[in-house]
């Protein structure tokens, strides 16, 4: 089969938005998971699914689909509500898929973690050193995978999650709390499949790639501690109900560590990642003649003003034709953050997340600068609880938003990035799409 032609430079959009879908492709399970498939065990073993992430159900098709047909195989995933594949939807297979809520956990997701839990524990028959459980573990498995932790109620968990994310806290800092708030997060659910072998297949969303981190590390060692946990609650203002703070302050909440036996034998497999992506983009990019540079899948910091340091860098090019020349692509990648702005009585809420807010912020610092396009999305196909992945900002894009009546900075203030790039008409919105390696950014300097 033929690769697709890049679209021209002529068409700037257009190329911008190719880059992102050869970016998600490559980061599709399908494409990647036949790679780090495990042997099915000897009978009588048996081959146990578990996971949970935004990636979730499409990792469930892929894995159905390469097991072999007459290996046994039974599981339960759970993934965010419209995130399954539409043929596994119509036609389910040997492993149960189930719907919850992302970013913040609901009664859905908290059943289905209770009984991904139960299946680890074998239900009565327990699991044997002859079982196999994959666990296939993606970004969002934080929230979906909520299992409160011994004495916490789901909506104990819910206050201190929507509390996290207004915060400004790093992706690290979050799941460090989550995990020692859960009762299944951390470890613990390796500890559960003792004495079953256990394969982790993941898909990275999170900067450097930690395993620990990805969904807050649900089969692997974590070298964090309940006191790291209780700092960063402090550090941010967060308000943990009293039976948080107790478990965390006695210790009782603590997690799993590194050589822990719980982990001998078990193995790790990172199928698709961040830095894949973005060198996928940076190939399409070059067969479109353009040089391509990618910075880093690892950038963080508040999202306003990532955006205006990506936006000197693209001044630089286009003005100096220098770190490079142009035309050129700069890609990055990471995780940024949002903290929400303290807002006054009866103020609209604003809607957006990380790629609009980025957005907004180097549309501000470019100042119209011409030959200069940008592209933010988030790879999952969604930009925080919105229908659309980012935006695009262009040359003209302050000057058409004048021409409406709108101030790009008052919509910054309230983080409204969603409700500015709408009226423009500029969102990006390609759907679910089915996996999540984490932000995507391309600059094209022309």
């Amino acid at each position: 089969m033929t690769a697709p032609v890049p679209p021209p430079v002529t068409e700037p959009r257009r190329l911008l938005r190719a880059l992102y879908d050869r970016a998600v492709q490559r980061a599709l399970p399908a494409h990647n998971l036949a790679a780090w498939l495990p042997q099915p065990p000897p009978r009588p073993g048996r081959t146990l699914v578990l996971g949970a992430g935004k990636a979730g159900g499409a990792m469930a098709a892929a894995f159905d689909t390469l097991w072999p047909a007459d290996a046994p195989l039974s599981g339960l995933v759970i993934t965010r509500y419209d995130h399954v594949p539409p043929a596994y939807r119509r036609k389910p297979g040997r492993i149960e898929v189930v719907e919850a809520s992302h970013p913040v956990p609901d009664a859905a997701g908290r059943a289905a973690a209770e009984r991904i839990a139960q299946l680890a524990r074998g239900q009565g028959q327990g699991l044997s050193k002859d079982d196999l459980v994959v666990a296939l573990v993606s970004g969002g498995g934080s929230a979906l995978l909520s299992l409160p932790a011994p004495g916490l109620t789901l909506e104990d968990k819910q206050a201190v999650n929507r509390a996290l994310l207004a915060s400004g806290a790093a992706i690290g800092e979050m799941n460090c709390v989550r995990k020692h708030l859960s009762a299944i997060k951390g470890g613990r659910l390796a500890a559960m499949c003792a004495p079953a072998r256990l394969v982790t297949l993941l898909i990275s969303d999170v900067p450097g790639d930690d395993p620990a981190v990805i969904a807050s590390g649900p089969t692997v060692p974590d070298a964090t501690t309940c006191a790291d946990a209780l700092a960063i609650c402090r550090r941010y203002g967060i308000a943990l109900p009293a039976a948080a703070r107790a478990g965390l302050e006695s210790g009782a909440f603590e997690t799993p560590k590194p050589g822990d036996a719980a982990f001998a034998g078990h193995a790790t497999h990172l199928i698709a990642t961040p830095q894949q992506s973005l060198e996928a983009a940076a190939a399409l990019a070059r067969e479109a003649g353009l040089e391509a540079h990618v910075l880093s899948d690892e950038i963080e910091g508040e999202s306003r003003e990532v955006g205006k340091v990506h936006a000197a860098l693209a001044r630089a090019v286009a003005r100096r034709g220098a770190p490079f020349g142009k035309p050129c692509v700069i890609l990055s990648g990471g995780e940024t953050t949002v903290t929400v702005r303290t807002r006054a009585a009866g103020q609209d809420k604003g809607r957006g997340g990380r790629a609009g807010e980025f957005l907004l912020g180097c549309a501000l610092a470019l100042q119209g600068e011409r030959g200069v396009f940008v592209l933010a999305a988030d790879t999952d196909g969604i930009d925080g609880i919105e229908a659309n992945a980012g935006a695009i900002v262009a040359p003209d894009t302050l000057e058409r938003a004048s021409a409406q009546g709108m101030k790009a900075a008052e919509f910054l203030d309230r983080n409204d990035a969603y409700s500015f790039f709408a009226a423009l008409g500029d969102l990006v919105v390609p759907g679910p799409t089915f996996t999540n390696v984490n932000d995507f950014r391309a600059l094209l300097v022309l």
